[in-house]
């Protein structure tokens, strides 16, 4: 019995890790370029960018530390087209 549920916790406990491993999120810039757009324009926001902008949101405190991307990331339709999305932007 014991050995039983020894199994079933390590079981468990690998299954959570495996979850966690594949909720995180590679941190890129270019995974964003299907916003472009939507950001340098007045053009709303595809489905794949608003995909991409759920997606990224965990990294864009780190984007907005970045000098070369702060602009973008920061400006006023970066922030209405996440806005659009659904996805508030984060307080860094």
């Amino acid at each position: 019995m014991k050995a039983a549920n020894i199994a079933f916790c390590t079981f468990l406990l690998l299954l959570l890790v495996n979850v966690q491993v594949s909720m995180a999120v590679t941190c890129s810039p270019v995974q964003l370029s299907s916003c472009v757009s939507a950001i340098t324009s007045s053009t709303p926001p595809t489905k794949l960018c608003c995909s991409k902008i759920k997606e990224q949101r965990p990294c864009l405190c780190q984007y907005l530390k970045n000098p070369n991307l702060r602009k973008f990331v920061n400006s006023p339709n970066a922030r209405k087209v996440a806005n659009n999305c659904g996805t508030p932007f984060p307080n860094c």
